[in-house]
């Protein structure tokens, strides 16, 4: 059993942090979104990973990510030169997939479950192909699955303009290798791409065995900054353990769960959990609520911050307004100047700096 993980695309709804980066390296609890895909397909027992990835952000991922032996894994990359459809990724990758039964997993996605017993179905049932699926409030945003009360996929149908469901497919799927041949025949949607829904609506309609399970917990797709915000919430409340490396001034508190890396200062401040803080941070006069996360290198002194994700060596000063649901990129810069709105709410953009008026 193999797996494929797409990381290409240019990440258009995280703008402007994805102007500099991949969207698959933004952090949730200060760990690469990517990051965690990739570690469930290794606890599903799963070893040998091939990653498609893009021109524009691919040299950033390969360096990032390295060999896979981090993760107990062997990953092999793969270019993918234009964004042309998921199931012209799979194309691409039939050298490396080869033969062998496989899963695919959208690079931006999160879900709680683990794979393990998706996977076993998978292999019991000698299935050709397996789709997760989520309820979801908006269908006619993704792809979506009409199946029948065995669970059999009866069709399914691309961002469709009147919903057969409201069933979406969450991006990860396992596939045999009778997924090759389709994709070969398949011609491009009126998108111009190759939908990997109409690669399975084939082996629907030529009888192949397609089946389908639903998530009973949450999934999400984190490429919006609130979906990312939600992310970060979900993985600091079922995740994170307690863990201090800090230095604290006496006149500072811990209260909760609260993870901070090495050579950090806290001074003056109050930090109340979940929350991650990362190494080499300096936080002064602060009071930082629950559902932050804060990368490494981040100075802050006088702000007041609760659930955001502030990223690498960002800097914000003096803001006496509280910041919430806000993502704040690498090296941006904050600084106060009086006469300040009412209310803040930030998404910046790497190597910003703003003042305030």
């Amino acid at each position: 059993m193999k797996a494929l993980i797409l990381s290409g695309g240019k990440g258009t709804r995280l703008r402007p942090l994805t102007y500099t980066g991949a969207k698959q390296l933004v952090p949730v609890a200060n760990k690469p979104i990517l990051w965690y895909g990739i570690e469930a397909i290794v606890r599903a027992g799963i070893t040998d990973i091939g990653i498609i990835i893009s021109p524009e952000t691919g040299e950033e991922i390969q360096k990032k990510t390295g060999d896979g032996s981090r993760f107990g894994a062997k990953i092999t990359y793969i270019h993918q030169d234009s964004p042309d459809g998921l199931a012209h990724a799979v194309k691409i990758a039939q050298p490396f997939l080869a033969d062998s039964p496989f899963v695919m997993y959208l690079g931006d996605n999160l879900i709680a479950e683990d794979l393990d017993l998706y996977l076993q179905d998978f292999k019991e049932q000698q299935l050709d192909a397996l789709i997760l699926l989520r309820k979801v409030s908006n269908p006619t945003a993704f792809g979506v699955a009409k199946i029948n009360e065995k669970g059999e996929v009866l069709e399914l149908i691309e961002k469709p303009k009147n919903p057969p469901s409201n069933l979406a497919l969450v991006g990860i799927y396992f596939f045999s290798s009778a997924i090759h041949d389709v994709i070969n025949n398949l011609k491009p949607s009126a998108r111009g791409e190759l939908e990997i829904t109409d690669a399975i609506q084939s082996l629907i309609e030529n009888k192949k065995p397609v089946s389908a399970q639903e998530l009973k917990n949450w999934w999400l797709d984190t490429g919006k900054k609130d979906d990312l915000l939600e992310a970060n919430r979900i993985i600091l409340d079922t995740n994170l353990t307690a863990d201090y490396k800090y230095e604290i001034t006496d006149n500072s508190q811990i209260i909760g769960r609260v993870k901070i890396g090495k050579n950090t200062t806290i001074i003056n401040s109050t930090i109340r959990g979940p929350v991650i803080i990362g190494d080499d941070c300096h936080l002064e006069n602060c009071f930082i609520g629950p559902y932050s996360s804060i990368a490494d290198n981040v100075h802050l002194s006088e702000i007041d911050l609760e659930h955001s994700v502030i990223l690498k060596s960002a800097e914000v000063k003096g803001i006496e307004q509280r910041i919430v649901d806000s993502v704040i990129g690498q090296r941006a810069k904050i600084h106060f100047v009086p006469k300040r709105p009412k209310a803040l709410s930030f998404m910046i953009g790497d190597d910003s700096q703003i003042e305030l008026t």
